[in-house]
């Protein structure tokens, strides 16, 4: 019963921390092409790999 406890308490502790973050409006994670967000560039330069991607879909 106790490391349930502890278990919880920590992820309440996580949860709670990443709440802060959407609180204070932090930017999307930047500098990724691909992944998150349906494989849209979030990039202002794309990488090479979705440049080669885009081309082969030419």
């Amino acid at each position: 019963m106790t490391i349930f406890l502890v278990t919880f308490v920590v992820m309440l502790i996580v949860v709670g921390i990443m709440a802060v973050g959407v609180i204070f409006g932090r930017k999307a994670i930047k500098g990724s092409c691909g992944g998150a967000n349906n494989g849209n560039c979030v990039c202002v330069e794309k990488c090479d790999r979705k440049k080669r991607q885009e081309a082969e879909m030419m």
